[in-house]
């Protein structure tokens, strides 16, 4: 009888101590772990840079390649082509799909 009470006393004693500790490595892991989150996926939403848009401009074969107008629906560059002067029109939205050319 008294193995047992020595077994079980042993036992209620480590379960007791055990919950603090348990207590405290979740507090301290939730918060650094959720900024980790947010930092790995929070881009901001942005619509066609203009540098993202001469890039591209100068992929189709656009030379001399410059913005002439960028509004908040169409981002416009203008440039050189092997005719003459050409422009091309690009939706403000991420990615900068050609619209018009």
């Amino acid at each position: 009888m008294t193995h047992f009470l020595a077994k079980a006393s042993l036992a209620a004693l480590l379960a007791l101590c055990s919950i603090p500790v348990t207590a405290s490595t979740a507090a301290a892991a939730g918060p650094q772990t959720s900024l980790i989150v947010e930092a790995q996926y929070h881009r901001p939403i942005r619509g066609c840079s203009p540098m993202h848009a001469v890039r591209k401009a100068r992929d189709f074969g656009l030379r001399d390649a410059r913005i002439t107008r960028m509004s908040p629906r169409v981002v416009v560059v203008a440039g050189r082509e092997r005719r003459g002067w050409d422009r091309i029109t690009f939706a403000n939205v991420r990615g900068c799909p050609l619209i018009r050319r």
